[in-house]
């Protein structure tokens, strides 16, 4: 059995000393990741799709409050000045939507303080694309074409979910009515750890119910597309107004891992505004840093980035599903601890 503190771990959990300087992933598998990269590339290649490379840092940073940048500085003119390193490359991809070049992907490292686990690492590897024009249905159409392809199993199922529907039939919770205390309380008859010491927001409880009660269930055998979410997190994705309005976004799972987050993209400057605003105000309230909001993805946005919808996905996840892996390491040549 694979001992689910990764390869190379020592007794006392950490790696190894003995062992540090060696490559945590096997060679077979640093080879299998050659393999998908140069898989996804061709995928790309034959669909007319422009390969693009955008910076890693940046002088802005993303300002939604569950996300936490990476942060070093640059003596340039002027003096010191800290750049963020990306947690996405959305931003500027995005610029170059509104610039006319059509549809791009990218496959670059991308950096988010604070996370490490199983399924997480302060590095890691993001394939990011966009498609003018399309809809989030017809890239998640896409998305499996090419996750089909990378795990070579053309014949895997796909199930489509809405959010609503998912908490609905499993939870009997309705997520766009339901309060926090009634949240709280199902996450109690549920017997979910900790959750008795928690203090959370509507959207805080909704997300570990859907972590912790909901994800396990998730692509166990088949794809699993989970679409339309509360409003509340749209995140950079579009609104569909109605009687139940719902933020276009979606997830990806496979075998209760996911695997990507797409959205219909927000084309709207002002709007986009706003919530880049909203997130500020939220992190002061958390005692958060408030970096500065991308003003250059605002103008971008303002002279008009194309409708169209993107999608972000992650490739050590696939690689973990494509060669079986159960934890993160195990896909990595150095994790943070050999680095």
């Amino acid at each position: 059995m694979t001992d689910p503190r990764g390869p190379g771990a020592g007794a006392s959990g950490g790696p190894d000393p003995a062992a540090s300087w060696r490559p945590a992933a096997s060679a077979q598998t640093l080879r299998e990741r050659a393999a998908l990269l140069a898989n996804v590339r061709a995928f790309f290649a034959e669909r007319g799709v422009l390969e693009v490379e955008t910076p890693i840092a940046s002088r802005s940073a993303a300002t939604d409050p569950a996300i936490e940048s990476l942060v070093t500085h640059w003596s340039g003119p002027g003096g010191q000045q800290p750049l963020y390193l990306q947690t996405s490359p959305e931003f500027r991809m995005k610029r170059l939507l509104a610039a006319g070049l059509g549809p791009v992907y990218q496959i670059c490292k991308v950096f988010r303080d604070g996370e490490r686990g199983r399924l997480h690492h302060p590095e890691f590897t993001l394939l990011e694309w966009y498609r003018p024009g399309w809809s989030y249905d017809r890239l998640m159409e896409e998305v499996a074409e090419l996750v089909r392809r990378a795990l070579d199993q053309p014949g895997l199922a796909i199930e489509h979910l809405t959010y609503r529907e998912l908490f609905l039939d499993r939870l009997g919770v309705d997520p766009w009515s339901a309060d926090p205390r009634s949240l709280r309380d199902k996450a109690l008859v549920l017997g979910i750890s900790g959750a008795e010491s928690l203090t959370l927001d509507r959207d805080g409880w909704l997300d570990l119910l859907l972590t912790h009660a909901l994800e396990p269930g998730l692509g166990r055998g088949r794809l699993t597309f989970l679409r339309d979410y509360p409003p509340s997190q749209a995140a950079l994705a579009r609104v569909r107004e109605g009687e139940v309005p719902v933020a276009e976004r979606f997830e990806f799972y496979l075998e209760a891992v996911e695997l990507a987050n797409g959205f219909q993209e927000l084309t709207d400057a002002t709007a986009q505004r706003a919530r880049f605003e909203a997130d500020l105000r939220a992190r002061r309230g958390l005692g958060l840093p408030t970096p500065p909001a991308d003003e250059a993805l605002l103008a971008a946005l303002a002279a008009g980035m194309p409708e169209g919808s993107g999608v972000a996905l992650g490739l050590d996840r696939l690689l973990m599903a494509r060669v079986g892996a159960y934890h993160i390491d195990a896909v990595l040549a150095f994790p943070i601890e050999r680095a």
